[in-house]
C-alpha cells in the first residue's frame, strides 16, 4: 500500500527539528506497541545524533504483550535507546516515564537545570495523549485521526521537566509495502485515504498465520479460512454484512474487522514482531541486489560479473 507522502511537510519539520535539537537533552518516541517498527520515523534516529532517546510503546494495552517484550529487548540493544510499554491514559505507568527521564537527566537535574524533552512521533500514536497525562491538564488537542498538532509548543512541567512538542511528523516513502497496510490497518493512515477490503485482507492474512485462536473466538470460527479472503466473506456472513440477495458485502465486512481489531476487540494482538519485520528486510535487501545486478547486467548477485 502506497501512503501519501509529503515530502514539503518532511522538510519543514526537520529543519525545525534540526534548529531544536542542540538545546534537547532528551528524545522521547512515541511508537504504536502494535506496530513499533512501522510506527517509527528513522528520521527521529537520523536527527538526535548522540542523544538518548526513549521509545515508548503506547497502546501497550491492545498489543501482545510476549511481542512487546521482544520489542522492548530489540530497541535496548541499540546505542543511547531506552524502551518501555505504556498506555498514556495510565496515570502510574506516566509516572514510571517520568521517573526514567529523571533518571536519565539526573546531571542536569543535580545542577538546578530543567531537563528539555522533545516528544517526537507520526500521527496517531498517542503522542497528544501522552503529553496531557505527563502535564496532568488539557495541553494538547487528541483526536482518533492524524495529523492533529499543528505546530511546536513548550510545555513546562514544573516538576523539573520542560517538554518540546513537534507537529506529528509524517512517514517517510517506506521500502517495505506492508508498513503501509499495518499502520491503515492500525487507524494511524486517515480512512478516506485507505482501501477497507485491501487493508482488512492483508491484516486477516496476518491474523491467520499468527492469531488463528483469537480471530476463531472472536468471529466463532469452526474451522480456520483457507485464506483472508475467505475468512472475509465467513465473517460477513456471520456478521449479517450482506448485500440483497445475500450477497457478502465485503466493505462493510473489512470495516468491521478492522475497527475491532483497533479497538482490542479481537484480543490483544501485534501486527510486527522483531523477527517478521527483519526477515521482511532482508528480503527487500535480497531483490534489491538481484535487481543491481541484473541492471549491472551480471544477471544474479550470486555470480560474478
Amino acid at each position: 500500500m502506497a501512503i501519501q507522502w509529503f515530502p514539503g511537510h518532511m522538510n519543514k519539520a526537520r529543519r525545525k527539528i534540526s534548529e531544536a535539537m542542540p538545546e534537547i537533552d532528551l528524545v522521547v518516541e512515541v511508537l504504536d506497541a502494535r506496530l513499533p517498527w512501522s510506527s517509527m520515523n528513522p528520521l527521529v534516529d537520523e536527527l538526535r545524533g548522540d542523544k538518548t532517546c526513549i521509545k515508548v510503546l503506547n497502546k501497550a494495552d491492545l498489543a501482545d504483550p510476549d511481542v512487546t517484550q521482544q520489542w522492548v529487548d530489540y530497541f535496548g540493544q541499540q546505542m543511547n535507546t531506552k524502551a518501555m510499554p505504556l498506555v498514556a491514559e495510565d496515570r502510574n505507568q506516566v509516572k514510571k516515564l517520568v521517573a526514567l527521564c529523571k533518571q536519565l537527566g539526573a546531571a542536569r537535574l543535580e545542577r538546578k537545570q530543567s531537563i528539555r524533552i522533545m516528544i517526537m512521533g507520526i500521527p496517531n500514536v498517542g503522542k497528544s495523549t501522552l503529553i496531557n497525562a505527563l502535564a496532568g491538564r488539557y495541553i494538547a488537542k487528541t483526536g482518533n485521526e492524524p495529523a492533529v498538532t499543528k505546530a511546536n509548543q513548550m510545555i513546562d512541567l514544573k516538576n523539573g521537566i520542560v517538554l518540546s512538542d513537534t507537529p506529528g511528523i509524517l512517514w517517510p516513502k517506506f521500502e517495505n509495502e506492508l508498513s503501509g497496510y499495518r499502520l491503515a490497518a492500525s487507524g494511524a493512515v486517515k480512512d478516506t485515504a485507505m482501501e477497507y477490503v485491501e487493508v482488512a485482507t492483508v491484516a486477516l492474512g496476518y491474523l491467520l498465520e499468527h492469531y488463528a485462536p483469537q480471530l476463531a473466538e472472536r468471529y466463532k470460527l469452526k474451522e480456520t479460512p483457507a485464506s483472508p479472503t475467505d475468512a472475509l466473506e465467513t465473517i460477513a456472513a456471520k456478521r449479517g454484512c450482506l448485500k440483497p440477495g445475500g450477497i457478502a458485502d465485503l466493505h462493510k465486512a473489512a470495516e468491521l474487522v478492522l475497527h475491532e481489531m483497533r479497538s482490542g476487540k479481537t484480543g490483544r494482538i501485534s501486527l510486527e514482531s522483531p523477527a517478521v519485520v527483519l526477515r521482511e528486510l532482508a528480503e527487500i535487501e535480497a531483490r534489491r541486489l538481484e535487481a543491481e545486478a541484473l541492471k549491472n547486467g551480471s544477471g544474479s548477485p550470486d555470480k560474478p560479473a
